[in-house]
């Protein structure tokens, strides 16, 4: 079996590194812009698009007189890997499967807008188009290959090409695996360092061999099978007023301005703060459980859709707008979708097994009688049965009655393969649960 992982550090350059890195991701940002703005004139004379004449036309960029600062701040290498990245973009542009996924899920498009072409020529922006990048984003980042070729780690310390040198990172933990590739990031002001690598492993057994079910919620963001309990960190909630005062003292400053670019970064850099909150957090529950339970039970969640707005247009107003809006930010404050795949892969590695199921109905089925009303659930928070009498907290019951259509699932699909998620797709809890 092979693992393909990811080892992600904070890379610490001095200043003389920096200004060679800035030039490294500069650089590469501005051939994807100009790669971008090629392949948007080779998409209005319906060329084909395709990776090896995306990266065969770099060269020209090189050679135009204007563009000579590539020469020497910049990397071959990772310039084609960044022009391979905008192939992939378009590929998936391209896919109609891709699509068709937006459509089955009830994906509202974003906004589109019209690019005019240096020819005259305006292109109506589609969903999943390619965008060009900005240096404003505060986000950029150069991947290079064949590691042994040009990087060597030695250390607590990575040697990377373009007179770089040796860069210090904080290395956490030991990479294990052979690295095939190194990228170099930046977020918010601060350096990254992710070594990609693969190795070989037997097929691994699981050490445990219980199940568990878990219901996502709000106010509680995990409660198992288990009667377990798992708040949430709400790390967004917790910085909300201090987001809010940072951008009415942006909304004040002159756009682009240098007073505006000093508090843009603030606002940056505190989003890079929550979500590195959240990510850490997720990461240790996540762990524990796939730890500890061979087989885990959850819900088949759309989160795209239940986080959608519901303003509504100019002609069709929404309803319950403000609450809808604060249900949106709860949702997403949680992390839900980054949970369930965080537990896909750590269920890959340990060699567990991962069922997702259809919500439908689980929290409105008795655990004892299997009877499913509206009624039961008169609150949010109590489960009672109208049909038996049976009483228990109301998280806890849809978690019960996840695990048993997971077993059920799980007796009348079979095994796909440890760790592979498998997903209930069209049968609800009552067709599963009898």
């Amino acid at each position: 079996m092979k693992i393909s992982k990811a080892y992600k550090f904070r890379l610490e350059p001095n200043a003389e590194q920096e200004v060679i890195l800035n030039n490294l991701v500069g650089s590469a940002r501005f051939v994807w812009n100009q790669m971008l703005a090629i392949s948007f004139e080779m998409f209005a004379k319906n060329e084909f698009i395709n990776a090896t004449n995306l990266v065969n036309k770099i060269m020209d960029i090189k050679a135009n007189p204007d563009f000579a600062f590539l020469k020497t701040s910049s990397n071959a290498v990772s310039l084609q890997q960044k022009v391979r990245d905008l192939a992939s973009a378009w590929s998936r542009f391209f896919d109609p499967k891709v699509h068709a996924r937006l459509k089955e899920n009830n994906r509202k498009p974003r906004k589109t807008k019209c690019l005019k072409l240096a020819d005259g020529t305006e292109i109506q922006l589609r969903p999943l188009m390619p965008r060009f990048k900005r240096k404003s984003d505060g986000r950029d980042s150069i991947r290079l290959v064949q590691f042994d070729k040009y990087c060597r780690v030695n250390g607590n310390r990575v040697k990377l090409p373009n007179g770089i040198g040796l860069v210090k990172f904080k290395k956490s933990q030991e990479i294990i695996g052979v690295i095939k590739n190194i990228t170099i990031s930046k977020k918010s002001g601060q350096w990254y360092v992710s070594f990609g690598t693969e190795r070989e492993v037997e097929t691994p057994t699981h050490p445990s061999k219980t199940a568990i079910g878990i219901d996502l919620g709000i106010t509680k963001f995990i409660t198992t099978s288990n009667a377990d309990i798992i708040q949430p960190r709400n790390s967004f909630k917790a910085n909300q007023v201090k987001i809010a005062r940072l951008q009415r003292q942006l909304n004040r400053k002159v756009l682009f301005s240098n007073n505006w670019k000093k508090q843009n970064r603030k606002i940056q850099k505190l989003h890079h703060h929550i979500a590195n909150i959240r990510h850490d957090y997720l990461h240790k529950i996540t762990t524990d459980i796939s730890k500890n339970h061979a087989m885990i039970v959850c819900e088949d969640l759309k989160v795209a859709n239940m986080s959608k707005s519901a303003s509504g247009t100019l002609e069709n107003k929404g309803r319950n707008v403000r609450a809808k809006s604060g249900l949106n930010k709860s949702i997403l404050d949680q992390g839900w979708g980054m949970t369930l795949t965080m537990l896909e892969y750590k269920q890959q590695w340990q060699g567990g097994l991962l069922i997702q199921v259809n919500p439908r109905f689980t929290s409105q089925t008795c655990f004892e009688c299997k009877h499913v009303a509206k009624e039961n659930r008169r609150t949010q928070a109590k489960f009672e049965c109208v049909e038996c009498g049976y009483i228990a907290n109301a998280d806890v019951n849809a978690a019960r009655n996840i695990l048993t259509v997971g077993h059920a699932v799980l007796s009348v699909e079979g095994g796909r393969g440890k760790g592979r998620p498998m997903k209930q797709k069209a049968c609800d809890l009552r067709e599963k649960v009898t």
